[in-house]
């Protein structure tokens, strides 16, 4: 089986290698990574690994618009997507952690009942006072979640998704594929969520309310579960606040989304049972001439802009609010609050 993965990056360079290694061990065959505006050597290790067959990278062709639509567009018509057997689009801070038999992407695939697409529900990972960068796996170092049917007040929880070759196409969306215009649900295959079950008709559709890339998480992860570590180390976070969104402009990252996801009142360490195996994964690629210098290059850079940035006040301000924040969401906080209960 064929699987392309396909992202964007922008400065997520001392992170790259462990994505590609577990996305590796998970059963991703190809990669096809676009990058836009790097300087902590994203681009430079992305154009190494390109070099040893690793994987596919281009300068993200947008001009002006949502930097990943326009990386989607042009993906389509990219070898490494139009000879692949399942599209798998997802960010570097997303990990697939797959519970079928074989933990990887065929055995999710068999378990599901072999359909067309599979959507995946994220699982946010909170910060849990993780203060300090550190260059080893983020697996390791984050297990703190969220109640896994609520997030934020919702049970319609985001998704990610698996798409085959044969899906009926109209356009890769970020989150989810979108069928061709005029179908009905009755023309569409079989369509399921992270646990093999039929994912609801007004979702597949794109007719959900709020937001199309949502629907109940309850009872949904039962194959699968997507990891989402959008906060990592505060560290880190500071350097995500600095660079803004990868995927479109005019977004930025600030207090409130970092406590829409510092809920740590669930453990869930399952996806740390790949370590060992990881670890070796990370170590055989450094051993490729040129990865393990440039991969210290890029960690190098995220110290030095960290340190850039706490010799700023609003940064140092931004630190301190991040660092003394409750990890309840917003919503739920108030929810407690009108209810008159204590946390």
């Amino acid at each position: 089986m064929r699987v392309t993965a396909v992202t964007c990056v922008k400065n997520e360079g001392p992170f790259l290698l462990e994505w590609i290694a577990y996305n590796r061990l998970i059963g991703v065959t190809d990669f096809l990574f676009y990058s836009n505006d790097c300087s902590d050597g994203t681009d430079s290790l992305l154009d190494a690994l390109a070099g040893h067959g690793l994987l596919h990278h281009l300068p993200n062709p947008a001009k002006g618009r949502h930097y990943q639509m326009e990386a989607l567009k042009a993906a389509r018509r990219h070898p490494a997507v139009t000879g692949a057997d399942w599209v798998w689009i997802a960010d570097v801070d997303e990990f697939l952690d797959i519970h079928a038999p074989g933990a990887d992407i065929p055995g999710l695939v068999a378990a599901c009942g072999e359909p067309a697409a599979i959507s995946v529900h994220f699982q946010f990972f909170g910060n849990g006072g993780v203060a300090r960068f550190e260059d080893r796996p983020v697996i390791a170092q984050f297990s703190g979640t969220h109640d896994p049917d609520i997030w934020n007040t919702e049970t319609a929880i985001e998704v990610k998704s698996l798409v085959r070759k044969d899906f009926p196409l109209q356009y890769f969306g970020a989150h989810r594929p979108f069928p061709r215009r005029g179908i009905d649900a009755a023309a569409l295959p079989r369509w399921t969520d992270g646990s093999g079950r039929p994912v609801p008709p007004a979702f597949a559709l794109g007719q959900v309310e709020r937001r199309i890339r949502r629907f109940p998480a309850k009872g949904a992860r039962r194959l699968a579960t997507l990891n989402h570590y959008a906060l990592r180390s505060l560290d880190s976070y500071l350097v995500k606040c600095d660079r803004g969104d990868v995927n479109r402009a005019r977004r930025d990252f600030d207090a409130t989304y970092w406590q829409e996801r510092a809920d740590v009142a669930w453990q869930d360490r399952r996806i740390q049972r790949h370590l060992p195996a990881l670890v070796a994964g990370i170590a055989a690629l450094k051993a490729l001439p040129g990865i393990a210098a440039l991969h210290d290059t890029a960690v190098e850079r995220h110290r030095a802009r960290i340190a850039a940035l706490d010799a700023l006040p609003g940064y140092r301000a931004l630190r301190a609010a991040l660092g003394a924040a409750p990890t309840l969401p917003p919503r739920e906080l108030a929810l407690i609050d009108a209810l008159g209960v204590q946390p």
